[in-house]
């Protein structure tokens, strides 16, 4: 047999083992390494491999040499196909959002709109310390807490801004719109998406009631987020799109303002890894890192929790989604999220538990789940993608899966 000359080697092929080279020298493997973490494969067909002597045509072949080292089949290959969609499971609601669920199914204050209600006084203070308290009870996932508030306060909210003095609407509609974002937070995060679409539509209609631009585009950020857990990824789209022209063209360069950008950039990167599109979420990830780097912070306006880190929280989050395990973990182990909300801490541990669970390491990926779930229990159990995980872990594992997975599998309602 003649033996392959240099120069008869396809250049694809000899720029696909280069790529290999490099990203097994960058996790610190030798061939020898690499090749034990394939299915019989040995050090002199990776080497071949790295020279271009030996093609990689096999998906299978291919899918496998991104896993050992952590990347996407298209990271080593820009021509392969992406992935099909992967339908996610449907979420399991819990009950713990029943009664914010019966506030939201009618018009929560018709007696003050038929004008049967009586003029009570408004204490905007109290009413506002409550939408605080609410807020803080949304980031830490604590849902029945929320609904419990949700049945009198926005009620109270609706009547404030109908009965209460003129002087004072503006600012009770600021309330209202607040409690309606945090209440679409909520039903997000659960897995309620026409829930927390209703919610944020009327959120954006009370901000605009209250004459706050940049509260109308928080509210939009939140209809994005239930646009993406219908699956209207389109409608996702444009919402984010025609939110970040407006910005752009208001030239606003308050923090505030930037926050609202920042995080809608954010969301559009979502939407883009959703849909398996690289290049488009890559390149809102870079628009929102230069927002936070003009920020200087990490701020909290509008609740949106934007700034430098949570852009390297949403990073991480995107290379999972892409299926670029190996970018996902070397990012998130740079993250200090110690400041930030138990929510998005345990997202960030969430993310990284999925990044480890596609490098078929359980271990790892059981242990960052749990730890994800002492900080935010419902976020976890009622996310989507982490039921997905932890049903292709068990399933890979077999009757040797080990306790604390088989535990966590039951609690999230995975196999179901």
């Amino acid at each position: 047999m003649t033996k392959t000359r240099g120069r008869e080697v396809d250049p694809r092929d000899r720029a696909f083992g280069q790529r290999v080279a490099d990203l097994r020298r960058a996790r610190g493997l030798t061939q020898q390494q690499l090749a034990a973490m394939l299915s019989n494969r040995t050090s002199g067909w990776m080497s071949q491999v790295e020279r271009g002597i030996q093609p990689v045509r096999r998906m299978d072949v291919l899918n496998e040499i991104a896993a050992a080292l952590g990347v996407s089949a298209q990271t080593l290959n820009p021509d392969a196909p992406l992935p099909a969609p992967v339908a996610e499971p449907a979420p399991v609601l819990s009950n713990d959002l029943d009664a914010a669920r019966e506030v939201i199914a009618g018009h929560p204050a018709l007696n003050a709109l038929l004008g049967t209600a009586p003029a009570d006084s408004v204490d905007l203070e109290a009413l506002s310390s409550q939408v605080d308290e609410m807020w803080e009870q949304t980031h830490q996932a604590n849902h029945p807490v929320v609904s419990d508030m949700v049945t009198e306060l926005i009620p109270r909210l609706e009547q404030a801004v109908r009965t209460g003095p003129w002087s004072d609407r503006l600012r009770a509609y600021g309330l209202l719109s607040n409690a309606y974002q945090s209440l679409a937070a909520a039903f997000a995060r659960q897995g309620d998406a026409r829930a927390a679409w209703v919610a944020a539509d009327r959120a954006i209609t009370t901000a605009e009631l209250a004459d706050d631009p940049l509260l109308v585009c928080a509210g939009v950020f939140r209809m994005v987020h239930a646009f993406v857990r219908l699956g209207d990824k389109q409608e996702a789209e444009r919402a984010a799109r025609t939110a970040i022209q407006a910005l752009e063209q208001r030239g606003d360069q308050s923090p505030e303002a930037l926050s609202v950008l920042g995080s809608m950039h954010l969301a559009k990167a979502l939407v883009h890894a959703r849909c398996g599109q690289r290049a488009e979420a890559r390149e809102e990830l870079v628009n929102a890192r230069r927002v936070a780097e003009q920020l200087g912070e990490d701020r909290n306006d509008y609740h949106l929790e934007f700034g430098p880190t949570n852009v390297a929280i949403q990073a991480t989050s995107t290379a999972v989604e892409l299926g670029d395990a190996g970018e996902a973990i070397d990012v998130a182990q740079t993250i200090n999220a110690e400041a930030l909300s138990p929510e998005r801490q345990g997202r960030l541990l969430m993310d990284l538990g999925r990044a480890y669970a596609q490098r078929r390491q359980p271990i790892d990926a059981v242990d960052c789940l749990l730890r994800a779930e002492r900080l935010s229990p419902d976020l976890v159990r009622n996310h989507a993608a982490v039921r997905a995980a932890i049903k292709e872990m068990v399933l890979v594992s077999g009757p040797n899966a080990p306790k604390d997975l088989m535990e966590l599998a039951d609690r999230t309602n995975a196999m179901e």
